[in-house]
């Protein structure tokens, strides 16, 4: 089991009275059944980003479609709701285990952890190094900061 856990970048196996992690459905409150096949085919392809275009082979409409789709739905360009879902999973793998900066990158797709720290800062107005920094730091020192 542990071994599952790593090759999926878990840290631990889910305690049976841990949550579930919610739907799709509802976690995100999109109802359109082909947003949703979207961004779980996304959300499966988190290390190796799928382009536009290979989405919309797998998924059987055009890129055009999906861009208009997701604006429509997501208030976002595809691409912007990956890169976000991407660093929302970096986030996690840096507060979460003890992964080096560096693998969290190649982890959530990025080909350089130089470009990968220029698109965390710019989403949560902090470097990754900054972010595991935080973690670490005492409740009471947060509160000051």
């Amino acid at each position: 089991v542990n071994s599952v856990c790593e090759q999926l970048l878990t840290d631990r196996v889910r305690a049976s009275t841990d949550r579930q992690r919610l739907p799709l459905r509802a976690r995100l409150g999109v109802q359109n059944a082909r947003v949703l096949s979207i961004i779980e085919l996304m959300e499966a392809n988190l290390s190796e980003p799928l382009s536009l275009v290979e989405i919309a082979d797998e998924v059987g409409l055009s890129r055009r479609q999906i861009e208009r789709l997701f604006r429509i739905e997501m208030g976002r360009s595809p691409a912007r709701y990956y890169l976000e879902i991407r660093l929302d999973r970096a986030r996690h793998l840096l507060l979460q285990s003890n992964m080096p900066v560096v693998e969290v990158a190649v982890a959530c797709g990025f080909v350089s952890a130089s470009h990968f720290s220029k698109c965390y800062r710019e989403v949560h107005a902090k470097s990754p190094q900054q972010e595991r920094a935080d973690r670490k730091k005492p409740a009471a020192a947060k509160a000051e900061a």
